[in-house]
C-alpha cells in the first residue's frame, strides 16, 4: 500500500442536463421552498428538453476502480467522450466526484488546459510566478527553476514582453514548462502534444520521461496520440463510454484499441453537422462499416470493411470511397470507382489501403454505391473522420493532399466476401 501514489475506488461521476433556472426570480424561490418541504417541484430542465427524470442524467465516469503505483507513467486512452477529461478533473479536484473515493499521496500539478492561469498583459516572466502560485509553487522554488523554465521553453529573448504578443507556440511552451518543473509527485498531462511543433513534442515527451524514470515521479498522460503514448507509458487505462475497460501493459492496449470493431450504425448515424448524412434508393445498402479506428499510423496499412445488403437481387454496383478535406471543401483523394460483384443477400467488403499514402491530417469520409450517377442505391456522407497521426517529422513525408489542395488516386487492394 506504501507504494499506491493514486487509489480509485467505485468511482463515479454524473451530470444533469438542461438549464438550472426557470427563468424567473418567483419561480426559482417557489422551487427552492418547495424543495425544501420535500414537495414535487417544477424541473424547467425536463420541460425543455421532454426528458424523463432518468434520461436527464448522463455518467460520463461509471464505477472506476484501479490503482496506480508511484513512480508510473500511465497513458489513458480512449475514443472522444470516453471520460478521460472527466477522471482527470476529479484527480486535479477541477470537480468533484458523485460516488467512490479517491486516495493520493502525494502533491498533483496538473496541465489539462495549456496556458491556464497566464494573464495576456503581464510578461513572460511575471506569468512563470503567477502560473507557478497557482500551482502551488513557493516563490523560492520558483526562484529557483526560473532559469531552467525559461531555457526549456525557449523564450530567452521575450521573457520581458508580454504574453499576448507571443506567438501560439511561444505561449504553449512556456505552459508547459511551468507545470513541468514543478517539483511534485504526481503531473497530469491531457494532450499537451496536439499542440506545438514535432520538435516541442518529442521535448515534452523526454521531460516527461525525465520525470518518471529519473526523478521517480508519477505521470498521467491523455493523448490521441498512440506512438507517443508508447514510447513513454509503460501502463495504461482504456476507457470506453465512461467505463474502465482494461488496465496494464500499453503495447496490448493499445493495439487492442486500434484493432476494436468501430462497428457503425448506419440507421442512426448524423454528419457532424446533425443533418441527415444517406441518400440513395436503398436497393443495395451498407449496413455496417467495421475493423477501422478512427485514429492511425501514417507507417500502417489502412482496412475498412463493409457489410453491404442487396435488397433487390441485384448482380452487381460501382463504389468508390472519397477523402474530404477537413473543412468539406473540396476533395483531396479517392479510391477509383470499382464494380464489385453482389450476393443475393450480403456481401462482405474489405479495402486494403497500403501505408504512406496520406499525410498524417483528419479526413472526412464520403462513400458512393451505384449504378451510375444517375441511379445512386447508397451515398454516405462524412460517415466519420479518420485521423492519421505520426511521431516523425512532417517535411519529407511526400505529397500532402492537405498543403497543395491536390486530387489523386490512391493505390489500393480489394477482398469480397471476408468475415
Amino acid at each position: 500500500m506504501d507504494n499506491i501514489a493514486i487509489k480509485i475506488e467505485n468511482l463515479s461521476k454524473s451530470y444533469q442536463l438542461g438549464q438550472f433556472s426557470t427563468g424567473t426570480l418567483s419561480k426559482d424561490i417557489e422551487n427552492a421552498f418547495n424543495g425544501i418541504f420535500n414537495k414535487k417541484k417544477y424541473n424547467p430542465r425536463l420541460d425543455q428538453d421532454n426528458l424523463t427524470e432518468e434520461k436527464s442524467i448522463i455518467w460520463p465516469l461509471k464505477n472506476i476502480s484501479l490503482e496506480i503505483e508511484k513512480g508510473d507513467t500511465v497513458g489513458i486512452i480512449g475514443r472522444n467522450g470516453a471520460g478521460k477529461s472527466t477522471l482527470l478533473k476529479i484527480l486535479s479536484e477541477v470537480t468533484a466526484p458523485t460516488t467512490g473515493q479517491i486516495l493520493v499521496r502525494g502533491r498533483i500539478v496538473s496541465l489539462l488546459e495549456v496556458g491556464t492561469g497566464f494573464h495576456p498583459e503581464l510578461t513572460g516572466r511575471e506569468n512563470i510566478y503567477l502560473n507557478g502560485a497557482i500551482l502551488g509553487m513557493r516563490k523560492s522554488e520558483i526562484t529557483r527553476k526560473f532559469d531552467e523554465i525559461v531555457q526549456f521553453a525557449g523564450v530567452e529573448k521575450h521573457i520581458d514582453t508580454p504574453v499576448k504578443r507571443y506567438s501560439s507556440g511561444m505561449y504553449v511552451r512556456l505552459a508547459f514548462a511551468v507545470a513541468a518543473h514543478l517539483e511534485s509527485e504526481i503531473l497530469i498531462v491531457d494532450e499537451v502534444l496536439a499542440v506545438g511543433d514535432a520538435e516541442f513534442q518529442k521535448k515534452c515527451l523526454g521531460k516527461m520521461a525525465d520525470i518518471s524514470n529519473g526523478e521517480g515521479r508519477t505521470v498521467l498522460f491523455v493523448s490521441h496520440n498512440m506512438a507517443a503514448v508508447k514510447e513513454l507509458c509503460k501502463k495504461s487505462i482504456l476507457l470506453q463510454n465512461g467505463s474502465l475497460k482494461e488496465y496494464g501493459d500499453t503495447g496490448n492496449i493499445v493495439l487492442n484499441y486500434l484493432k476494436q470493431a468501430n462497428s457503425v450504425n448506419l440507421n442512426v448515424l448524423k454528419a457532424s453537422d446533425g443533418s441527415n448524412f444517406r441518400r440513395g434508393s436503398g436497393e443495395v445498402r451498407i449496413v455496417n462499416i467495421k475493423g477501422l479506428s478512427d485514429i492511425l499510423d501514417y507507417e500502417n496499412e489502412i482496412n475498412i470493411e463493409f457489410e453491404i445488403l442487396n435488397n433487390s437481387n441485384i448482380a452487381d454496383c460501382d463504389f468508390t470511397i472519397s477523402f474530404i478535406s477537413e473543412t468539406g471543401s473540396h476533395m483531396l483523394s479517392n479510391i477509383p470507382k470499382m464494380n464489385i460483384k453482389l450476393n443475393k443477400l450480403t456481401t462482405f467488403l474489405k479495402i486494403i489501403i497500403p501505408a504512406k499514402q496520406l499525410r498524417p491530417g483528419i479526413y472526412p469520409l464520403y462513400i458512393w454505391l451505384g449504378k451510375d450517377v444517375l441511379t445512386p442505391y447508397d451515398i454516405l456522407d462524412n460517415v466519420f473522420n479518420l485521423r492519421i497521426h505520426t511521431n516523425l517529422p512532417q517535411s519529407g513525408l511526400g505529397f500532402n493532399p492537405i498543403e497543395n489542395g491536390g486530387y489523386f488516386n490512391l493505390n489500393y487492394n480489394i477482398e469480397t466476401n471476408v468475415q
